[in-house]
């Protein structure tokens, strides 16, 4: 299985969205291509990225040439033409990329890049991008809010050595310097003609209370602390 830090990404438009994925992702280790038809916007992200491709990304043929079809992950950051967004989302679409997570600037644009065939449609700002691109690297995070230059509120999925072991045997605070501010569990039950629904509870765990395997941690600490416990 390729691990995440193993897989290829390529960002599509270099604006200040499109240039702060690809300063994120580069920063987490991972080999990142970045796309623009503007030498400018390629100059400046050159020295970031493990390429830097100058095309029109609306040109199949280009596309194609530049091995682009054999990305994991696709994000197309481009905001200031909506049918150079739509045409590249469609292009990439044909050509196999498997993930395509596209931005959107209207909720109409939204709709059409979704009915298009893109994995994933998201908002715009540059806290978004630094959002997503941590996201992406990281899948065990579920979300992620900063809340001053180093600290952040983070939920992320349960590490698996963490299953069926109390907050006592954990010792979050000691042990990996981070507080927990509260535990997402989903259940699943019957109704009453039989069919199965899902239900979200949010508390916070007595010390002698064992985690499940498919928890969500609600951590609030340094990102440096949260990141070595990701790693587990």
């Amino acid at each position: 299985m390729v691990k995440e830090k193993d897989r290829l990404f390529a960002v599509f438009g270099l604006g200040i969205f499109g240039l702060e994925i690809c300063k994120v992702l580069s920063e987490k280790g991972s080999k990142v291509i970045a796309v623009d038809k503007d030498q400018k916007l390629i100059d400046r992200a050159k020295d970031i990225v493990a390429q830097a491709v100058l095309i029109d990304s609306t040109d199949e043929n280009a596309l194609r040439n530049a091995g682009l079809q054999d990305v994991d992950v696709a994000i197309v950051a481009i905001g200031e033409s909506i049918d150079g967004s739509i045409l590249t989302t469609i292009l990439l679409k044909n050509l196999g990329v498997p993930n395509i997570i596209a931005r959107a600037v209207s909720d109409v644009h939204a709709q059409v890049l979704q009915k298009i065939g893109a994995t994933e449609v998201i908002n715009i700002s540059v806290e978004e991008g630094r959002r997503l691109a941590k996201r992406i690297i990281s899948p065990e995070v579920v979300d992620m809010m900063p809340i001053s230059k180093d600290q952040s509120i983070t939920e992320m999925r349960i590490p698996a050595e963490f299953a069926d072991k109390t907050l006592q045997e954990i010792n979050l605070r000691k042990k990996y310097h981070v507080n927990l501010v509260s535990v997402k569990r989903t259940t699943t039950a019957i109704d009453e003609v039989g069919n199965p629904v899902k239900k979200e509870e949010v508390f916070s765990p007595k010390p002698d209370e064992a985690l499940k395997a498919n928890d969500i941690l609600v951590v609030l600490g340094r990102e440096d602390d949260i990141e070595k416990l990701k790693e587990l």
